[in-house]
């Protein structure tokens, strides 16, 4: 029969317990998780000693959680292998405090800092409770059931008490600030958050609520796609159901299950935080794993579960932990693996999704190098060319009438002195005039769009040295101007010369470059905007450091249209005017072909984004007045 005694824990931090209850954990809520997982081990054990012939087997596994509001406490019951007296003595009182201590010494001054402190959860206990009871009775041969009882201080009692069944009942007596825990709807929502996958039932109050079956812990041969769908649906409902998903499954080098998971795009990705959830055993532990898998798959979402990611250690080790590293790596390697099957398998399906992958791909080639390696030939295009029918057309057909590329399929289709330069256009509306009259001359275009694209063209460069990436509205080579010769007036001047004097004289504005051409097809602008490649570019980047949109740069090529009809009239106009007064002033017909031109130049500026929003308003003022001016000209 067991003697009453008591004791003293064997502690030599004297301000452990208040670190405890303040300190330990960000959130005080995490103390069930460390019970329930605790009550789970010890049904573990106890099926292990069965097995070994050291104990009985039992009931059917499951952990009981009551409340009782006159008492206010809350009570966790395992039906596990329990303890003996010795055996509470030895982890209640000397290993789980004792680690508490050494734990807490080395920890304290980084509270925020710790991801999971599994292996010492029993002193969680007191971060909620005032007085916390173990009533507990071994599963081993005839044991004699014991109270354990500890008022947070080093002081605890330890007596026979009485329990039919083998297994712990843990008492927490709430603190009055810690009341909300005997809320049975509070309790429910802790069980469904941090439990709701673990192997063993959990009770509350006689009534079943966690789900116990854990999908990422099955093979992939066992789960259906409906499978799959509906535990997307049950982690993040309303949602919308995944584009496609990865089932991660290793045992070697180190221990990992899980199931991750390709959103739609929403354009509210979170880069730094991440949506994926990490558990450890079937136990949720946090919904934030940057430390775990590359950032650019950090927006990806599901579950991954591995016991071998040290949790009870702070985020700066985490980061530099090898293993963890190693675990990114085969997480990168997995997503890889299952975008080049879709690719290979499914073209036409990998294209319709491509938008919403394409900045994981992106992203993850510019910052890991075996990453791109992997997915070079699963990049896409958006392309002017029509979509391809067949097998494996290229391109292939997208969402919305769209057509994708690769890279190596555009060049495929390049020609001649043009083999190495890759035209793509970044705004269709921005850009119409000089796309229009590329896609006239039967030119293919690559529709780079994204924000990813102007970082991610440059790192193209890099990667593929022989080819030159020019946007559409950089350059105009010959094959889209007419050849044709211009005759002279009797001061030797030749219409284009007349035409650049003109719109120099009309803008005053030394950055502005004045290119005249004739160019080809009856749609061609009247006058566009070019930007050469490298001065745009610095101009891109420039607006990246200083976080802003990038504008229209101050040096800049405006290309006039001799051909266009507006500028033959406005030629026209200029050679009629007649320079009248001694003060050398313009005459009405000089004026307005001054006026027409700013008015041409203006409209090329407004195609590309050009006009600030408060330079708007005096456009449309001079517009109206110019159009007045015609009419009565007219009249």
């Amino acid at each position: 029969m067991l003697q009453a005694e008591q004791g003293q824990i064997q502690i030599h931090t004297e301000n452990i317990f208040p670190i405890i209850k303040k300190a330990v954990y960000s959130g005080h809520e995490v103390f069930l998780r460390e019970l329930v997982s605790n009550g789970v081990d010890a049904i573990s054990k106890r099926r292990m000693a069965a097995m070994a012939g050291d104990c009985s087997e039992g009931p059917e596994a499951r952990i009981a959680i009551r409340i009782d509001r006159e008492k206010s406490t809350l009570t966790i019951s395992d039906n596990g292998i329990g303890m003996s007296a010795d055996e509470v003595k030895r982890y209640i009182n000397q290993v789980a405090f004792s680690s508490a201590e050494d734990f807490l010494e080395k920890y304290k001054g980084e509270n925020d800092a710790i991801i999971g402190h599994f292996g010492l959860g029993f002193y969680s206990s007191f971060m909620v409770a005032k007085q916390v009871e173990l009533v507990t009775l071994s599963a081993r041969g005839d044991s004699e059931a014991v109270r354990w009882s500890c008022d947070g201080s080093p002081n605890f009692s330890l007596e026979a008490a009485e329990r039919s069944e083998p297994g712990t009942d843990v008492i927490l007596h709430l603190m009055e600030e810690e009341l909300e825990y005997i809320e049975p709807s509070r309790i429910r929502t802790l069980i469904t958050t941090y439990c709701d996958f673990l192997p063993v039932e959990v009770q509350l109050e006689g009534e079943t609520v966690n789900k116990r079956q854990a999908p990422w812990r099955q093979s992939a041969r066992e789960l259906s796609d409906n499978d799959y769908i509906e535990l997307y649906r049950y982690l993040y409902p309303f949602q919308g159901d995944p584009l496609l998903w990865v089932h991660l499954n290793t045992d070697y080098p180190y221990n990992l299950q899980g199931i991750l998971y390709f959103p739609k795009s929403s354009g509210r990705a979170d880069w730094e935080k991440g949506e994926i959830k990490l558990y450890c055993n079937n136990v949720f532990v946090s919904d934030s794993i940057k430390e775990v898998v590359p950032r650019y798959l950090l927006p990806l979402r599901g579950v991954i579960d591995s016991p071998d990611i040290p949790l009870n250690v702070s985020r700066s080790a985490l980061q530099t932990d090898r293993r963890v590293r190693s675990i990114g790596g085969f997480v990168a390697k997995k997503v890889g693996d299952r975008l080049k099957e879709l690719y290979r398998d499914d073209p036409k399906r990998y294209a319709e999704i491509w938008e919403s992958v394409a900045p994981f791909i992106k992203i993850g080639a510019m910052e890991d190098d075996k990453f791109a390696d992997q997915v070079a030939e699963l990049v896409l295009y958006g392309t002017s060319a029509a979509a391809a029918e067949g097998e494996n057309p290229d391109p292939i057909p997208g969402e919305g009438g769209k057509a994708y590329t690769t890279l190596a399929g555009y060049r495929s289709r390049l020609e001649g002195a043009n083999a190495k330069r890759i035209l793509y256009c970044t705004d269709e509306a921005g850009q119409a005039g000089a796309l229009a009259l590329w896609k006239s001359q039967g030119a293919e275009v690559l529709l780079a769009d994204t924000f990813i694209d102007t970082q991610f063209i440059p790192w193209l460069e890099y990667r593929h040295e022989d080819l030159k990436f020019q946007r559409v509205d950089s350059e105009l080579d010959e094959s889209l101007q007419e050849k044709e010769g211009e005759l002279a007036d009797a001061d030797g001047k030749d219409n284009s010369e007349k035409l650049r004097d003109l719109f120099k004289a009309a803008l005053a504005n030394d950055k502005v470059t004045i290119q005249v051409q004739a160019l080809k097809g009856d749609n061609a602008p009247a006058a566009l905007i070019l930007l050469p490649e490298q001065m745009r570019r610095l101009n891109d980047m420039g607006a990246l450091m200083e976080q802003r949109l990038p504008g229209l740069p101050d040096h800049h090529v405006l290309l006039v249209n001799r051909k266009h009809a507006l500028v033959e009239g406005l030629l026209k106009l200029s050679a009629g005017a007649v320079i009248t007064g001694a003060g050398g002033g313009s005459s009405p017909s000089q004026q307005l072909a001054d006026d027409l031109g700013r008015h041409l130049y203006e409209m090329a500026r407004l195609a590309v984004g050009g006009l600030e929003p408060n330079q708007l308003a005096g456009f449309q003022q001079r517009s109206a007045d110019l159009m007045g001016r015609l009419m009565q000209r007219g009249m």
